[in-house]
């Protein structure tokens, strides 16, 4: 499909045990456009987009479309196309943010906020402050600070994308 350009995506995510997902999972409701996304990458198997209270700016979650809670339930056939998006964000970051590396994390259930399965992938600069497992998290400073860093990353990887 591409990148996101506004229009609501059509889901045929099923649970576990074959059901849709419920009605009160965020980011099935992000993945139907019924929640508010800064995306900057999406194709048929995934959905990224900014975290709303990210360690670093450009601090992004990516999803599966289709709803599993952990990356234990996600059927292997989709485990390279998952995570060769992380591969391309990171790189996008990197490029996008003057990053020096990145920090990709999934929580499985402990500490796992929304119970999606979501891998976070993180700009780093040497001496950024994050040290280990303690995440200071922040807000976006206003509207304009998360709309320029979800155009930038969302550029660098349609860039990277496009060359693949």
């Amino acid at each position: 499909m591409g990148f996101f350009r506004g229009a609501a995506v059509a889901v045929k995510a099923r649970d576990k045990n074959g059901r849709a997902p419920k009605d009160d999972c965020a980011f099935c409701k992000v993945i139907q456009g019924k929640a508010e996304r800064y995306a900057v990458l999406e194709d048929e198997v995934s959905l990224a987009f900014l975290d709303r209270r990210p360690l670093f700016p450009g601090h992004c979650l990516l999803i599966p479309k289709e709803h599993y809670e952990t990356l234990i339930d996600v059927p292997s056939p989709l485990i390279a196309p998952l995570f060769a998006n992380a591969k391309l964000l990171a790189q996008a970051l990197e490029e996008a943010l003057d990053a020096e590396g990145s920090f990709l994390a999934i929580n499985n259930r402990v500490s796992q906020s929304v119970p999606h399965l979501h891998i976070h992938i993180v700009p780093r600069k040497k001496k950024d402050g994050l040290r280990g497992f303690f995440w200071p998290r922040q807000r976006y400073p206003d509207e304009n600070s998360i709309v320029q860093i979800q155009n930038a990353v969302r550029a660098a990887a349609d860039r990277l994308k496009s060359s693949r």
